[in-house]
């Protein structure tokens, strides 16, 4: 899930918001909004549809604490991030890698669903404060309603299927329990599938006999929960495949390099970067790389902009995974996944020493899976 726009950074990791964002708000502020006048009548309409917002915008702050502890715990646990996402169906955090363990895998799984319940918890205890100095109002009609929310929120992502937190403990104990990850992952991606089709079924139950949008908000939500479950044990069957194969194995070898003196103009009419490939890593005087240079980034450039440093246009090396050439290839696959270039650059003693693309990737896999497939039927 691609953030839209970015909001900035939270002690140091990137938040993005996707554009289907302004449909949960509008479902939320419907929501609260039209429940507010059969409570509290002949107010202003403009109050409940203010109220309305107000009571969305701060629920969605809510699943921005909850996602940020996953993302501040795993840091915590040696666990890179890349950001955050806020989106239709809730938020969330994307991890450049797996947890080291099972009991990493419970911090950062468990503290999910615990700070959304204390949220629950911190606005209910604020709801009766207001309630007993002032009465009952819209603000503690809006508090009572945000700490029901984020306690049903917690409940949700507490189910023991992936890939809700919950879903994440379950495969925490059945890794434990086996001591194989790629054996809990399963597990965990079966429940999810098996909790999609009980909401597929419910929702569609209530479709059927009229609370329509209830009903398509859980076939939604099922759906969700399948095609993510689908997803990760698919990811789960490839780093089964490809463990023990190093990156040396898969990356392009002796890339071709871009001198970070170069001009956009140089790099575009150099016929060395020609033809060849799509990206090439930068480099200093020395060298060391500084990142990656996209032909279609450098192609876009305006004609009276080309005199500019390529070091202008390309991905800073911060962005791009590094990996050395004898690393494990099932540890990149996330960063892989998560960087803009969806390109790793292998480098041995500071030096660029091959590329890593998801074509390597897809190109080995087919190969693995084809040359187990042919060992099956002959053996």
């Amino acid at each position: 899930m691609k953030a839209t726009f970015f909001l900035g950074r939270v002690a140091g990791i990137r938040i993005g918001v996707h554009w289907s964002v302004l449909v949960i708000v509008l479902v939320l502020a419907l929501g609260l909004a039209g429940r507010l006048p059969d409570a509290y009548p002949d107010r202003p309409p403009w109050q409940y549809w203010l109220t309305g917002l107000l009571g969305a915008l701060v629920f969605l702050l809510s699943l921005l604490a909850h996602e940020l502890s996953h993302a501040l715990v795993a840091r915590g646990n040696g666990v890179d991030v890349d950001g955050i996402t806020l989106w239709l169906l809730g938020g969330i955090a994307r991890l450049k890698s797996e947890a080291p363990t099972p009991a990493a895998e419970v911090r950062i799984a468990g503290v999910g669903p615990l700070v959304s319940l204390l949220l629950g918890v911190l606005f209910g205890f604020l709801a009766g404060v207001l309630a007993a100095l002032y009465g009952a109002g819209l603000a503690v009609e809006t508090l009572a309603w945000l700490a029901g929310i984020n306690i049903l929120l917690a409940v949700f992502n507490a189910l023991p299927a992936a890939p809700l937190d919950g879903g994440r403990l379950l495969r925490a104990l059945v890794w434990r329990k086996t001591g194989n990850p790629l054996r809990a992952t399963a597990v965990a991606t079966g429940a999810g599938r098996a909790l999609g089709w009980v909401l597929i079924g419910v929702g569609l139950y209530l479709f059927l006999f009229g609370a329509v949008f209830s009903g398509l908000w859980l076939v939604v939500l099922g759906w969700f929960l399948i095609a993510m479950a689908t997803a990760e044990g698919g990811q789960a069957k490839l780093r089964e495949l490809l463990s023990g194969v190093p990156v040396r194995q898969a990356m392009g070898h002796a890339p071709v390099t871009v001198p970070a003196s170069l001009t956009v103009a140089q790099f575009l009419a150099a016929p060395e970067y020609r033809y060849r490939h799509s990206a090439f890593p930068v480099v200093d005087a020395e060298q060391r790389p500084i990142g990656l240079v996209a032909v279609k980034t450098a192609v876009e450039v305006p004609d009276a902009h080309r005199s500019a440093p390529v070091t202008s246009v390309m991905i800073p090396i911060e962005d791009i995974p590094t990996p050395h050439p004898d690393d494990p290839l099932v540890r990149v696959l996330p960063a892989l996944d998560t960087s803009p270039a969806h390109r790793a650059l292998a480098v041995e003693d500071g030096r660029v020493v091959g590329v890593l693309t998801s074509s390597d990737i897809s190109r080995v896999t087919t190969w693995l899976a084809s040359s187990s497939s042919w060992r099956h039927r002959t053996f």
